[in-house]
């Protein structure tokens, strides 16, 4: 099943490096199924995920620097976010930009692995992280932009990857009740999403293998070349892509 495999490799992503799920989700479950139809499946099960990894970093968690410095700025860009994704619901520009996106994120992510991060002067930091909260408000995965700012703050491997773990948890909460209001999650999408604990689970367990065994860098590389390549079939191919097409889990209430 397509959007099982998609699941499996793209939450082996977040496991890993605490980040990539939905961007990798998205990127790749564009091309059979609609955007707004993988929200959502997937926010509720990028949650499990999100409280799975903090429950196993509580004791590393920045704490005062999320609470500080990144929840209050993305909390503003994710309010002006949301508000953008409530008029875009229907837009064609909504998968292009998305392509387009993911590979500028591709490219910077291509062009940072091999250079040593500083923390980025104050209005950088701050104009980053309301940009990822817009992204976020839009497609919830804000996480390239919030990359950008705390990779160079949290160099520890377990503090990133937890305190970016409950970034998540947060955002997502905030995300979830304009998803119910849209009718984008329901009972029918929450079955769905049920079924998608399966592969989760085997995307935490391969994940957290890979966690402490994979050089990061080494294994960031990958992903980055990964969306570059689907971030231009996205953007170049919009305009032959088919309609979506029916989910493979149609009859077991898939349908948003």
């Amino acid at each position: 099943m397509i959007l099982s495999l998609i699941v499996f490799l793209s939450f082996l992503v977040e496991a890993a490096t605490g980040f990539g799920s939905m961007i990798v989700a998205l990127t790749f479950g564009a091309m059979w199924f609609d955007v707004n139809q993988l929200l959502g499946w997937l926010v509720p099960v990028n949650m499990v995920l999100s409280a799975y990894l903090v429950a196993r970093s509580l004791e590393v968690i920045r704490w005062r620097f999320l609470f500080t410095k990144m929840l209050p700025l993305m909390a503003l860009g994710l309010f002006a976010g949301t508000l953008v994704a409530a008029r875009a619901a229907q837009q064609t520009w909504l998968k292009p930009a998305f392509g387009g996106f993911v590979m500028a994120v591709a490219v910077w992510q291509l062009r940072q692995s091999s250079q040593v991060a500083k923390p980025l002067p104050a209005p950088a930091r701050i104009a980053a992280l309301l940009g990822a909260g817009v992204i976020h408000g839009i497609f919830a995965t804000g996480g390239p932009l919030a990359v950008f700012v705390s990779a160079r703050e949290l160099p520890e491997k377990a503090a990133f990857r937890g305190t970016l773990s409950a970034l998540w948890l947060v955002l997502n909460a905030l995300v979830m009740p304009r998803l119910v209001l849209e009718g984008q999650v329901t009972a029918a999408t929450l079955e769905t999403s049920a079924v998608l604990l399966v592969p989760l689970g085997l995307g935490i367990a391969s994940g957290e293998w890979v966690h402490h065994r994979l050089a990061e860098a080494r294994f960031r590389v990958i992903v980055a070349v990964m969306l570059l390549i689907a971030g231009a079939v996205l953007l170049g191919r919009e305009g032959f892509f088919p309609s979506p097409r029916p989910s493979p889990l149609q009859g077991r209430g898939s349908q948003s």
